[in-house]
């Protein structure tokens, strides 16, 4: 039998009362708080554009026989992804971004756009995105260590705290454990972009580049607001 995923403890109905879905850590600092609510947003707001992302290039390509229905399989799995995570953002009472709708338009122009400029754009915009997305949510799994090596003056008592906060509620865990699967997925995404020719769009470095740091604007911006 096959492992379930951790992303199914938010999709099984039967599990919405247990601990590790249903509440919130209690017990980490404020400065734990506002990391751990600003990966959220940065997450819950990327899986927004994501969604629309496909959306706008399944608009284009959706009769392609080809990435047609692949654009569709990756649709679907940023679908889950969204609906997890708005469940994650009311499990821990995080503020969504104002920038919700700005994520919405945003990904429907990116993904129509480069559709109309050929599969291997559409491609290519996957590969900058997922690329982009992947590291994020790396960097959501490894944010209490970062946080301890970007502030110098934090006291013992603090990294203490941060070390301890892996087991200090069952919540964290499982959203260590979600991210990691949905990282893996991007990944994926970013495998299936570069088989079906991502790199030989018109200007792949140009476009990867332009995408790619639109990304990471995104993603600061989302942080903060």
């Amino acid at each position: 039998m096959s492992r379930a995923l951790p992303s199914a403890a938010y999709t099984d109905p039967g599990r919405t009362q247990e601990p590790s879905t249903s509440r919130t850590s209690q017990d980490i600092t404020k400065l734990q708080k506002d990391t751990l609510h600003a990966a959220l947003r940065v997450d819950q707001a990327g899986e927004v554009a994501a969604n629309y992302i496909y959306m706008g290039q399944l608009a284009v390509l959706g009769r392609d026989r080809i990435v047609g229905p692949l654009i569709q399989e990756m649709w679907d799995q940023e679908k889950k992804h969204l609906n997890v995570m708005n469940k994650l953002q009311l499990q821990h009472r995080v503020r969504p971004t104002i920038l919700w709708q700005v994520a919405k338009v945003a990904g429907f122009g990116l993904g129509a756009i480069t559709a109309l400029m050929g599969k291997e754009a559409a491609m290519a915009c996957t590969e900058a995105v997922e690329t982009v997305i992947g590291e994020h949510y790396d960097e959501c799994v490894d944010s209490l260590r970062r946080l301890c090596r970007n502030i110098d003056r934090m006291t013992c008592s603090q990294l203490k705290e941060l070390n301890e906060m892996k087991s200090s509620h069952p919540s964290i865990s499982l959203l260590k454990d979600v991210i990691r699967e949905f990282r893996d997925d991007e990944l994926e995404h970013l495998d299936t972009a570069v088989e079906y020719h991502s790199q030989r769009a018109p200007a792949h470095a140009l476009l990867s580049t332009v995408v790619g740091g639109g990304c990471k604007m995104a993603i600061e911006l989302c942080k903060r607001f």
